[in-house]
């Protein structure tokens, strides 16, 4: 028997027991058996096992130990199974071993220097194995190597330079890690290497260069680092270069004339790039992706000059300087193509003949009047994107394209009613523009409809009522700014899908009911600016992924306690609370500020993106959401949503009771807003804990005590604002505190110090004994205790002297000292008044 699989033996591990005893085994599979226990087999030291597989299985520690007894082993798969103490020194210990893969792992901890004992490895493949620390040196000893795979881990450190030795290596991967540094000059020595793969790093400095180097590269992915400099002279010779990857790095300079006729791929998106498209671009016959947006490059482009590139499909010139020219049709077989911000002012002719065009973008120029009616030729029926926002467009008469998935008017000039789209949109935004009118129900006919912006229109009438049905596939909808009246569509299907519902700045009335729990995934709902008068929805903090609610500028009312006992979380994603200008009354709601775990910091942010939103299904890019909201005092009108906003918006209501110090523990806070309202009682001490807090705005309450002095540490506040209370006491010094004006304390006619006009009076601190009811020491040098103290004893005194004096008449001895006393100052009031020359005294 030369081999075995495995794949059949399922929990039969008794029946390989003795499986390594084999002499002839050669080759030996069991991977991919999650149920099988390789722990009693026994690999033998006389075993000529070459081959063995063990992926996606499960074994211990003291069995992966021993593999070293296989000194005939060649080839070893260990890839989807967990390493608990990293790699295992008996692995390092195979000197005979040729093919080592281990990718889908999980390691903990980073590569043994021990691995460069394997001095016959061939082909390395450690991939997607949460490999952390950084890449050892002793790599370098693998002279035979020819494929080096250690992407999608968390390598960090520099890349060494003894990966230079592996002068047989032709793949390089290290992309997705986190090194940094430069690329060692060493790379260059690699003459074999076809594939070099460092993308997704934060490698800086530029790309080593010789103009020889590199004779067999075919694909170069450096993209996503830190990398500067001018493109290396190789670039342009290197004679099997295919594919070349160097975007969204900080490259500068001019693009240079290719000379090898094999590139495919350009990509050099998202650098400094700059000067004139070179003019062998156009001769390069096998290009597919020619993919150039925002860089700084300038000139004029013919149009008809890319119909010599007959592979052509996507084609990106966004965002640059460039000049497009042409008035004939063109015959270019492009799929893509994306020209926004390209100084276009009409649709450019040569789309007429992009017969197979599937993605058009011609957003951000400067086209003015409406949609010709040619362009329903552009992609002959195969048109599924079509991005023409921020222009001047003025009229869409009917939409032609039969099988558009993607549309996108917004920011133009475009009045009338709202067209119907095809029923195969799933995309539709129109927001900002001048649309009028009734929404026709005949909207819900487009059932795949996931994202739907109608904001910022003078849209009237009714909402359909069933969009409630539409719920199932609809994730956004945005009627935000217009001139909606009636009621919120009062049903929302099961299965819901919406994650962002935002009707605000319209006239509706409410109320919402409690069906919108079934949208379970909902992220924002924004209700503010309406006329909606009810009491506030208790339930809404059931929603377990709500992250923004705003009902600001409603006619809502009531208290904000709850009554019910349960110990359910409230709110526990919140991270924008905006109830600001209803009539809320009664105390602030203790109960949500204790919920609020994303605020407080215990409910971890799982999101790795930097602003709040959906990925459009189809790819086609990252919607925002967006909000308004009141920072640092002024109304902002928010496109994007930074992830690590929290902001609490409770401001002109009719709350009332004292500042809980529970708002302490929301340590993640960014703006707190409570003013006008009738809060009284002190600013509580624990506001001082709000070291994220950017503006503080307690203005027009009831407040009273002094400012606490621990404020002043708070290291990023710029906003403060605690003017019309009945606040008293020295006004904090220094740091955030030197920057705030007059303002945020006027109407305190108690507080004085910088920056108001009143000073205060400077008095001999009282000694450590003396203080106050509170507890905190007293300003004043004798307190009101020490006067009567010594008053009742002068009065005691007093008394009795005077019945002294008339029990006996005047004693000789009171006589004679306050006549000498008397004497005294006579005498000194004489000279005084001798030395001054009869000038008075003060």
């Amino acid at each position: 028997m030369s081999s075995v699989n495995a794949h059949v033996f399922m929990n039969l591990s008794s029946s390989l027991s003795n499986i390594f005893d084999l002499p002839n085994l050669n080759l030996l599979n069991l991977g991919n058996n999650q149920n099988l226990n390789l722990d009693p087999l026994k690999l033998n030291r006389s075993s000529n096992l070459e081959h063995l597989d063990l992926s996606w299985t499960s074994f211990s520690t003291e069995f992966i130990d021993s593999v070293d007894n296989l000194q005939a082993l060649k080839s070893l798969g260990l890839s989807g199974n967990s390493f608990f103490q990293g790699l295992s020194v008996s692995i390092t210990n195979l000197s005979s071993l040729e093919q080592l893969i281990i990718s889908g792992a999980n390691f903990f901890g980073g590569l043994p220097d021990s691995v460069g004992n394997l001095v016959s490895l061939k082909f390395l493949d450690l991939s997607n194995s949460n490999l952390s620390g950084t890449v050892p040196r002793s790599l370098g000893n693998l002279l035979q190597l020819t494929h080096l795979d250690l992407s999608g881990n968390q390598l960090s450190g520099q890349i060494p330079r003894s990966l230079g030795n592996h002068l047989q290596l032709t793949l390089l991967d290290l992309s997705q890690n986190q090194l940094s540094g430069q690329i060692p000059s060493s790379i260059l020595n690699l003459t074999q290497l076809e594939s070099l793969r460092i993308s997704e790093n934060s490698l800086n400095g530029s790309i080593p260069d010789e103009v020889t180097a590199f004779p067999n590269l075919i694909y170069l992915d450096l993209y996503d680092n830190l990398l500067n400099g001018t493109l290396p002279s190789w670039l342009y010779t290197a004679p099997s270069l295919k594919d070349i990857k160097l975007s969204q790095n900080q490259f500068s300079g001019h693009i240079k004339e290719f000379q090898s006729k094999s590139l495919e791929l350009i990509v050099l998106e998202n650098n400094k790039l700059q000067g004139p498209l070179p003019s062998s671009v156009f001769q390069l016959l096998n290009l597919t992706q020619l993919l150039l947006s925002s860089n700084n490059l300038s000139g004029v482009i013919e149009f008809r000059m890319f119909s010599n590139l007959p592979n052509l499909e996507d084609l990106d010139l966004s965002y640059n300087s460039l000049s497009l020219t042409s008035n004939t049709t063109s015959t270019v077989n492009l799929t893509s193509l994306f020209l926004s911000s390209c100084n276009l002012s009409e649709f450019p002719q040569f789309l007429k003949g992009l017969k197979s065009l599937k993605w058009l973008d011609l957003s951000c120029n400067k086209i003015e009047g409406k949609i010709p009616q040619w362009m329903q030729e552009v992609g002959n029926g195969s048109l599924t994107y079509l991005n023409v926002s921020h222009n001047s467009l003025t009229e869409v008469e009917h939409f032609q394209w039969k099988n558009i998935e993607f549309l996108d008017l917004s920011s133009n000039l475009i009045r009338g009613n709202l067209p119907i789209p095809a029923s195969t949109i799933n995309v539709f935004l129109i927001s900002n523009n001048s649309f009028n009118g009734e929404v026709s129900s005949l909207i819900c006919n487009v059932t795949s409809l996931g994202i739907l912006d109608l904001s910022h229109n003078n849209l009237s009438g009714t909402i359909p009522q069933c969009f409630g049905n539409l719920s199932n596939s609809l994730e956004i909808l945005n009627l935000k700014k217009n001139k909606f009246y009636g009621t919120i569509p009062p049903t929302f299907a099961e299965g819901c899908q919406l994650t962002n519902f935002n009707l605000n700045g319209n006239l509706l009335e409410g109320p919402l009911t409690p069906s919108i729990l079934n949208c379970i995934g909902l992220e924002v709902l924004d209700l503010g600016n309406n006329k909606i008068n009810d009491t506030f929805p208790h339930w809404l903090g059931s929603l377990p992924f709500l992250q923004v609610l705003v009902l600001k500028s409603n006619h809502m009312h009531g208290s904000l306690c709850v009554n019910s006992s349960k110990s359910s979380l409230f709110f526990s994603k919140i991270q924008i609370f905006d109830l600001s200008s209803n009539y809320f009354s009664g105390p602030l709601p203790v109960r949500y500020i204790n919920s609020f775990k994303a605020i407080i910091n215990l409910e971890k942010i799982g999101s790795t993106v930097s602003y709040m939103g959906v990925n459009d299904p189809r790819g086609s890019g990252f919607y925002t959401y967006s909000i308004g909201i009141v920072m640092k005092g002024q109304d902002m009108e928010l496109v994007k949503i930074f992830t690590m906003w929290m902001i609490i918006d409770l401001s002109n209501n009719q709350f009332e009771g004292g500042i809980p110090k529970v708002i302490g523990k929301l340590n993640l806070l960014k703006g707190l807003n409570l003013s006008h309202n009738n809060l009284n009682g002190g600013i509580p001490t624990s506001i001082g804990n709000l070291t994220s807090l950017e503006w503080l705005d307690l203005s027009s309450n009831r407040l009273s005590g002094t400012i606490p002095i621990r404020l002043a540490d708070l290291p990023f506040l710029s906003s403060f604002n605690v003017s019309e209370n009945q606040l008293h006491g020295q006004i904090p010094q220094g740091k955030q505190f030197n920057t705030f004006g007059n303002d945020s304390y006027e109407g305190n006619r108690g507080l004085c110090g910088f920056p108001v006009s009143k000073g205060c009076n400077i008095i001999e601190p009282a000694p450590p004994n003396v203080l106050e009811k509170d507890g905190s020491k007293s300003n004043i040098t004798f307190g009101w205790k020490v006067v009567l103290i010594g008053y009742g004893c002068g009065v005691v005194f007093g008394m009795s002297v005077g019945y002294v004096v008339f029990q006996t008449g005047k004693p000789k001895w009171l006589v004679n000292l306050v006549e000498i006393q008397h004497e005294k100052k006579r005498r000194r009031k004489s000279k005084d008044g001798s030395r001054s020359n009869g000038r008075r005294r003060i």
